[in-house]
């Protein structure tokens, strides 16, 4: 059965004997899925996951974000963190 809900691309599929998946052309159209294309599958929720390893990367960068509260670039902000501890711990051991 194949249906297109509210401009959402769907459709039944059947998994085979050995447990694998066709995913219908106008799904993947949809969905951007290329020929060749790397894909993360992982599941959420009870729910089966499919996505782009590049839009992975692009959710969990806008995830990260979403959640930054501190000033300037995160990656600074570590780079200064582990100087000063590098610092601290040759204060301490010229004592």
């Amino acid at each position: 059965m194949t249906q297109k809900s509210h401009e959402v691309a769907t459709a039944e599929v059947v998994a085979s004997e050995n447990g694998r998946l066709t995913i219908p052309a106008h799904v993947r159209r949809a969905a951007g899925i290329e020929p060749g294309q790397r894909l993360v599958v992982y599941v959420e929720d009870g729910r089966v996951m499919i996505e782009g390893q590049d839009q992975l990367a692009a959710r969990i960068r806008r995830d990260v974000m979403a959640c930054w509260r501190g000033e300037g670039s995160a990656v600074d902000e570590l780079i200064a963190e582990r100087r000063a501890e590098s610092a601290a711990e040759e204060a301490e051991e010229n004592r």
